[in-house]
């Protein structure tokens, strides 16, 4: 099947200067013939329209069902779909939008034509409203036979359970780089999980005047640091080097609240569930101290001084730096060679995003040399998005680990709750997505998994406006699920 697809990839990326225009006599020909085939000959069941418009030599070539010959396939549309349609209906809708043509000549004639676009299936039974099915991309090869258009391959493929529709903005590199001008942001950079795969990276813009942003750009994503220090820390709990709920003052007090006798209820999961009762930066309290705003596990209030206060107490108990415990327990075993808590002579500079601020001057570039436990991780698309893809098919960590983080332990904001290192969506029926977002100066970030349906987002810019893209991002990329994400940040 891969050896099918990439042939035809292939095809598609060797012709894609052919692209019809959709006024085109040849683009208008193939709509007519598709709409003949599916229209009419899928939608009511008229198995002749594929008899006749397919050619003897027909392949269907499925991702989930394997390969067919025309006389398999007409075989299972008559016995299978089509073999009682007084009870069952099926109805295949073309997102229009989506439809690509492109023109394959020989000798300077066109004697074929490659359609690749989205369809989308809607299922009906006898007395119940119509529901949708799936939707699924496909690839179509067309070919002129003794002077007639007949399919002769058909594609189908990443089947999805979510209506996408695939707007025009996302098939057009153009439109997103001068989307990206818009919104001034010089780079972009998008990871799309799906069936527990790291499907697609991709990455738009420059990293300087002239110089487009390759695959690999290294960002900093600001906060989206968190989750990869609670990752470390139950990692050591699941070895039984750590416990969840230990005291953390055995290993580091900070001088600021020694006096404090609060600071012994402080462990492990207060931190990763933000439940310390620091705010977020000690340097917004008045004196700049390290204080409690609240007794700990009382409350909920996000803090960066929480995970600090970890990492102080793992470096001591470990006599580790975060970046060598990460190391060993992440970064290696994941191949995350481009990801680290520090700038060292391993870090590409050529590939680094630089930060901008809204009117496009760049930030001076903080280079840190100790780990920050909160903040200012180096990583990038590929790097994350395995991380993400490791954790929800629990390759990385253990089903008892997971459930822990994907459990709720505090109520947060917008209806949302913590888990340990993750935001938690709830959808309801069981559904939810653990989520966490990063914004600093030139910083917005936010990454977002759905251990259920196998999907999941990277959102990766460089700059302070970033943020304006995620709405769009959210609801393309993650269809219905998305739209209830954006409903809850913005109710």
């Amino acid at each position: 099947m891969k050896k099918y697809l990439f042939i035809i990839l292939c095809l598609i990326h060797y012709f894609a200067s052919a692209q019809v225009d959709k006024n085109s006599e040849l683009y208008q020909t193939i709509i007519s013939k598709d709409s003949l085939l599916f229209t009419v000959g899928f939608n009511t069941c008229d198995v002749s329209q594929f008899e006749n418009l397919t050619s003897e030599d027909f392949e269907f070539l499925h991702d989930k069902d394997g390969i067919s010959d025309k006389k398999k396939f007409i075989n299972d549309l008559k016995n299978g779909l089509c073999g009682n349609p007084d009870n069952y209906q099926a109805r295949r809708e073309l997102v229009k939008e989506s439809t690509k043509i492109f023109a394959l000549y020989q000798e300077g004639k066109i004697y074929g034509a490659i359609q690749e676009g989205v369809h989308q299936f809607f299922e009906k039974q006898t007395g119940q409203e119509e529901r949708f099915g799936s939707s699924a991309r496909f690839t179509h090869v067309w070919l002129i036979e003794n002077s007639e258009w007949k399919l002769a391959k058909s594609y189908s493929y990443e089947h999805l359970p979510e209506m996408v529709t695939r707007s025009s903005l996302f098939d057009n590199e153009a439109k997103i780089e001068k989307w990206l001008k818009e919104n001034k942001v010089p780079t972009l950079g998008i990871g799309i999980i799906e069936n527990g795969k790291l499907n697609q990276i991709k990455v738009f813009g420059e990293l300087s005047s002239g110089i487009s942003a390759p695959y690999n750009t290294i960002f900093n994503v600001a906060s989206v640091t968190k989750p990869v220090t609670a990752l470390v820390a139950l990692k050591l709990v699941e070895q039984g080097q750590l416990d969840l709920d230990e005291p953390l003052y055995k290993y580091w007090t900070d001088p600021d609240i020694a006096k404090d006798p609060r600071h012994k209820k402080l462990t492990v999961r207060l931190v990763l569930s933000h439940q310390t009762g620091f705010k977020n930066w000690r340097w917004l309290s008045d004196d700049e101290k390290l204080g409690f705003d609240f007794d700990p596990a009382t409350a909920y209030q996000y803090s960066g001084e929480g995970y600090e206060y970890l990492r102080k107490a793992l470096e001591n108990k470990f006599k580790k730096s975060l970046q060598q415990l990460a190391e060993e327990l992440i970064f290696s075993p994941l191949k995350m060679s481009d990801t680290r808590y520090i700038w060292d002579k391993n870090v590409d500079n050529s590939r680094y995003a630089l930060n901008f601020d809204q009117n496009g001057k760049a930030y001076e570039t903080v280079k840190n040399t100790t780990p920050n436990s909160a903040d200012d991780l180096l990583t990038t698309i590929e790097d994350y998005g395995n991380l993400l893809v490791s954790i929800m098919n629990r390759n990385l960590i253990s089903e008892k680990t997971f459930k822990e983080m994907a459990t709720p332990q505090t109520a947060s904001e917008k209806s949302k709750h913590f888990g340990l290192g993750f935001e938690i969506y709830d959808f309801g029926n069981g559904e939810y997505a653990l989520a966490h977002g990063g914004a600093d100066f030139g910083v917005r970030a936010m990454v977002f998994i759905l251990p259920k349906t196998k999907q999941g987002l990277l959102i990766f810019t460089n700059s302070d406006t970033g943020g304006n893209l995620y709405e769009t991002l959210v609801k393309h990329y993650l269809g219905k699920y998305g739209q209830k994400i954006i409903d809850v940040e913005t109710k």
